[in-house]
């Protein structure tokens, strides 16, 4: 939903007003930000915000950790900032990425909003293989308790349900490594270089 510069500049008093917390995350972000570091956000604000049954999660570039304004030249082309909602879902699992990028000028410094949506219930979000989370402020890898806090969201065996629209690219590569492992340890009358030869999906095909 499209919020105006007066809704955005509100939004922005509140943010700063309660702090950094488990679905809040403040970065000067001056000129750049690490496309990899921004993906860990991402997927850690999801989770938590899942966690914490909130609506939405904020990461917002310009603001120091202090809540100090100072502005962001972070993607200031419309064409590079267009870019990177698709970018971040390409690295997420489930392409679940930035909802909305809100950018407002604050008494001339420029500040970006990036909206996250929660994990989907009983679905951990990770960024490239790896689920994150947050502890107090840090960024974290998602315990085991708090992913399974989330996967027992649902009802009934989570692993046996059917996620529409995941494909290959979605499942954890360790995992699938894990399981081509496995299945060369029971299977010794194939050779291990054969199985090592095989594609993901051929190797899923003989599980």
């Amino acid at each position: 939903m499209t919020k105006s510069q007066v809704e955005l500049g509100q939004l922005l008093t509140q943010l700063i007003a309660r702090g950094e917390h488990e679905v809040v995350e403040f970065k000067r972000a001056k000129n750049n930000y690490d496309i990899d570091k921004l993906g860990q956000y991402v997927s850690a604000l999801a989770n938590e915000a899942n966690l914490h049954s909130a609506s939405q999660a904020w990461l917002v570039f310009g603001v120091h950790d202090d809540g100090r304004i100072e502005g962001t030249q972070y993607r200031e082309l419309p064409k590079q900032l267009g870019s990177l909602k698709h970018e971040v879902a390409q690295g997420t699992s489930l392409n679940h990425g930035i909802r909305e990028i809100h950018e407002l000028i604050h008494e001339q410094n420029r500040v970006l909003l990036c909206e996250i949506a929660p994990a989907p219930a009983g679905i951990p979000v990770a960024w490239k293989g790896k689920y994150c989370a947050r502890d107090g402020e840090s960024l974290t890898e998602l315990n085991i308790s708090k992913l399974d806090e989330i996967r027992m969201q649902i009802s009934g065996d989570w692993s046996a349900e059917v996620v529409a629209g995941a494909t290959i690219s979605d499942l954890d590569p360790v995992a699938l490594e894990k399981a081509r492992e496995g299945f060369a340890a029971h299977n010794p009358s194939i050779p291990a270089e054969e199985i090592n030869a095989w594609s993901d999906e051929e190797m899923l095909d003989a599980l």
